[in-house]
């Protein structure tokens, strides 16, 4: 079966999820056009090239498709997953990537602009911004869950909530609140229950790490050096014994001398010994090292409310030897005798998702949307997806030779000296930015097995998918 034969079978595949046999064209027509070499993947340019002779008419044809038609994206996603997940190697593992990406807007007309954060500009602006899970093993990630934030001053106006179509059950919600629930769906349809990765922007929230957990999903997550725990080896007093009447106390107790320390604080106390060099591969020939410590923590959570002694977890410090103070740190309910390459290859999976949004974004038009609707804004995203979902089907299937390289050192994680104090003096947390590297050997990760997606079809070989 060649290439072509291959698309037909993809589309077919879709089109049994959209209803009406009149989509079928709209399907492969907008595909098509996603997959060809334009600079601008908006309708009126991808119609043009897929139909020069009556670009009006497939102008017409291709907006009523994505902007009107009421088939779901969610079950196209479903059906992507569906061609794509078979193809996948998960016995290395496998992980659940939580991630948010935002899209530069003008105006104020587009469903759900507003001014907010945009990581693509790195600022406040003006943007939309989408809220994504991708599925992601050694040999690379595909989107499987998005979904528009929509800002309170957008979900509270019925007036602009009526122009931009959105749906009635659609109200506000976190970003957190998203990911929780879009996890929870799949979930449900009975996806597996692999590891979930975010950043910090999520990994901060004690309410959603809790989900996760009370989900029976481990996580290895992001945080910001704010963070509280209680260090290896301290933590609270238990809850005041029960005088009789009134609620069981159940909230740890602190005092003067006994309190928990910031994530900061705590990596500034750790001795250099306590950090090694762990190198890991971001592709076929992007090898990365890092300067890392792992210790076991209880995070502190609260003084007040529903505060409990939490379970210890792993707390993953990043500490490049030429900075004043680490730059990245990571909460993880890995097993306890998981070895730090595990932790460190783990924790950084989670730039897959940025590839994904780079490929999506560069090479299938997924912010080149023009319409202000939401059942178009999702639809095309859906679209773009399942585009790029074709293309890296055909890179797993070609590509039978990827793997991991398998004879890196297996390093424990080192245990702490006797005479550790968490509350090091400022002398010796000041002088943590030392390492010896000649007595820090390196051990390597296994190989990452992802490299760019695979080039689109030339222009040349996307006609025959016509």
């Amino acid at each position: 079966m060649n290439a072509v034969e291959r698309f037909d079978s993809y589309l077919k595949h879709l089109s049994a999820g959209l209803g009406h046999a009149d989509r079928h064209s709209g399907l492969r027509g907008y595909c098509t056009g996603l997959m060809l070499p334009l600079s601008r993947k908006s309708i009126e340019p991808m119609a043009a090239r897929v139909d020069p002779m009556h670009a009006s008419a497939r102008h017409q044809s291709l907006h009523h498709f994505v902007a009107k038609a009421e088939w779901s994206d969610t079950q196209m996603l479903r059906r992507v997953c569906q061609w794509v997940m078979p193809k996948m190697d998960f016995s290395q593992g496998g992980w659940w990537i939580i991630d948010d990406t935002g899209f530069p807007k003008k105006g104020r007309h587009s469903v759900g602009v507003t001014r907010q954060y945009c990581g693509m500009l790195g600022k406040q602006d003006n943007c939309q911004v989408a809220v994504s899970i991708s599925l992601a093993s050694k040999q690379g990630s595909l989107p499987v869950a998005w979904q528009l934030y929509l800002p309170e001053d957008w979900a509270a106006d019925p007036e602009r909530r009526a122009k931009a179509s959105v749906p009635e059950e659609v109200r506000f919600a976190t970003k957190t609140q998203i990911a929780l629930q879009q996890l929870r769906t799949l979930l449900d349809e009975g996806a597996p229950r692999h590891c979930v990765l975010a950043d910090a922007g999520y990994g901060v929230d004690n309410t959603f790490r809790q989900a996760l957990s009370d989900m029976g999903l481990l996580y290895a997550v992001g945080i910001t050096s704010a963070v509280a725990v209680w260090p290896p080896g301290v933590q609270p007093l238990p809850p005041k014994p029960y005088s009789g009447m009134g609620r069981l106390p159940v909230m740890p107790r602190r005092t003067a001398a006994l309190q928990p320390m910031s994530v900061k604080a705590l990596a500034q106390s750790l001795p250099n010994r306590a950090f090694q060099i762990i190198r890991w591969r971001k592709g076929t020939n992007d090898t990365s090292s890092g300067r890392f410590a792992a210790v076991r923590v209880r995070h502190a959570g609260g003084n007040t409310g529903k505060a409990r002694l939490r379970p210890e977890q792993w707390l993953l410090i990043e500490w490049p030897a030429s900075d004043a103070e680490p730059s990245k740190y990571f909460l993880s309910t890995l097993p306890e005798d998981t070895l730090i390459n595990d932790l460190v290859d783990v924790a950084h999976q989670r730039w897959r998702i940025e590839r994904d949004y780079q490929d999506l974004k560069q090479d299938f038009g997924l912010g080149h949307y023009e319409g202000r609707g939401w059942r178009g804004f999702h639809h095309h995203a859906a679209l773009s997806i399942a585009a790029y979902g074709f293309l890296m089907a055909e890179r797993l299937t070609a590509d039978k030779s990827v793997g991991g390289k398998k004879n890196f050192i297996e390093r424990q994680v080192l245990s702490l000296p006797k005479d550790y104090s968490p509350r090091g003096s400022p002398a010796r947390a000041a002088s943590r930015g030392d390492v010896d590297h000649e007595s820090a050997p390196a051990a390597e990760l296994p190989a990452d097995r992802t490299s760019r997606a695979v080039p689109l079809l030339r222009q040349g070989s996307a006609r025959l998918l016509l």
